[in-house]
């Protein structure tokens, strides 16, 4: 009878505890709607007409994070001075977003692509990756930024 008393509990313990372990999936829709990839081609776009400083000045999130050569993560108020000293005259910066997903919450989501830096003669071609949150007026900001270099250079005739 002793066995039983033992069994009964520690079986019980089992079930509660197969029970409660639920595996938690991070809700992610698989198909992005296009307002995300929208709003990475309306920055892209910005960064064309106005140039990339100010492009980055109005996409960037208030405590937004920018990733750079050389540098240590760069963080919210720094972030925006670090762009603010930028001189983008003798350059252009546009990119083409790839693909992204955004969460099924709505808040934040993703996008990639490939960026293109040209500089008078001289095409360079590169990676890059930005993460977005939506903020309360419906607009995304960019909470992270972050390329690499590496598809290649050419010169333009």
């Amino acid at each position: 009878m002793k066995k039983v008393h033992f069994v009964l509990p520690a079986f019980v313990c089992i079930i509660l505890i197969l029970t409660s372990c639920k595996e938690k999936k991070v809700l992610v829709k698989k198909n992005p709607p296009d307002e995300i990839l929208q709003a990475d081609k309306a920055f892209s776009d910005l960064s064309e007409k106005e140039g990339m400083k100010m492009a980055f000045i109005e996409y960037i999130d208030n405590e937004g994070i920018l990733l750079r050569p050389d540098h240590l993560p760069i963080i919210g108020a720094n972030a925006i001075d670090y762009l603010s000293q930028v001189n983008d005259s003798s350059y252009k910066l546009t990119w083409t977003p790839v693909g992204g997903e955004i969460a099924l919450s709505g808040e934040l989501g993703y996008t990639y692509g490939i960026y293109k830096l040209t500089m008078k003669d001289t095409l360079l071609n590169g990676t890059y990756v930005s993460i977005w949150k939506k903020q309360k007026n419906g607009k995304w900001k960019f909470k992270l930024d972050m390329g690499n270099e590496g598809i290649g250079s050419r010169k333009e005739r």
